[in-house]
């Protein structure tokens, strides 16, 4: 049986841009890699059995590895004990009215459900959560802080193991960027402009052609003659 529908957030309009990017541009990386066994999901509850109620949470954003994702979104929410292990990663989008909890309550029961990386943005630069960006690493049972660094022009990262992905405060903007590549992966709006230019090149190409098929056929039209 689902899970019933969390209750819905007070200024979730705050956090939607940003918590949608991180869905689709995560959602999008691993679907490229073609991983199907990744949960790229939030919005729904998180907890230990289904009957618990006192620690339910929502997370913004949950990546859980070697699962069966559709499984979980059609419960309604991520049951740790049925599922068989926690999520390996959690984000939280800092808001006016749940920005305490993410470093508190949020904090602590994430790492109590086992929760291998708890990473916190606050695209306000601090006014939520005192910081822009914090993440954790599970160690031992406890959250210990991962270190973070700022480039020179101003983005704030730290590496998420779980992932394989620097995880970035980019002028307010939640980023990931890929050492592999080392670019950062594409956010919903540069993937439609990325497809848009890609569809603007094949009717140039498209156009190109039918030129030189026009001049083609008026040339041999002229030969004949």
């Amino acid at each position: 049986m689902p899970l019933p529908d969390p209750p819905r957030k007070i200024d979730g309009m705050q956090q939607f841009e940003h918590i949608a990017n991180v869905h689709l541009t995560l959602g999008g990386y691993f679907a490229r890699l073609e991983r199907s066994d990744v949960l790229v999901s939030g919005e729904g509850y998180l907890c230990e059995t289904a009957g618990a109620r006192s620690d339910r949470l929502v997370p913004d954003c949950v990546v859980a590895f070697g699962v069966y994702p559709q499984e979980i979104t059609q419960r309604n929410g991520y049951v740790i004990q049925e599922v068989g292990k926690p999520p390996d990663f959690v984000l939280e989008a800092g808001s006016a009215s749940t920005g305490r909890r993410d470093y508190t309550v949020k904090r602590d029961t994430y790492a109590r459900f086992g929760v291998v990386e708890y990473w916190r943005f606050d695209h306000t630069g601090g006014n939520f959560h005192g910081v822009p960006l914090a993440g954790d690493r599970l160690v031992d049972g406890e959250y210990a802080a991962i270190p973070l660094s700022t480039t020179p022009d101003g983005v704030i990262w730290g590496h998420s193991e779980i992932l394989g992905l620097d995880v970035c405060w980019d002028s307010g903007r939640p980023r990931f960027f890929d050492r592999s590549t080392q670019e950062y992966l594409l956010d919903y709006m540069e993937l439609l402009d990325s497809r848009y230019a890609a569809e603007a090149r094949a009717d140039a190409e498209t156009a190109r052609a039918n030129r030189a098929e026009e001049e083609l056929r008026r040339l041999r039209e002229q030969l004949n003659r």
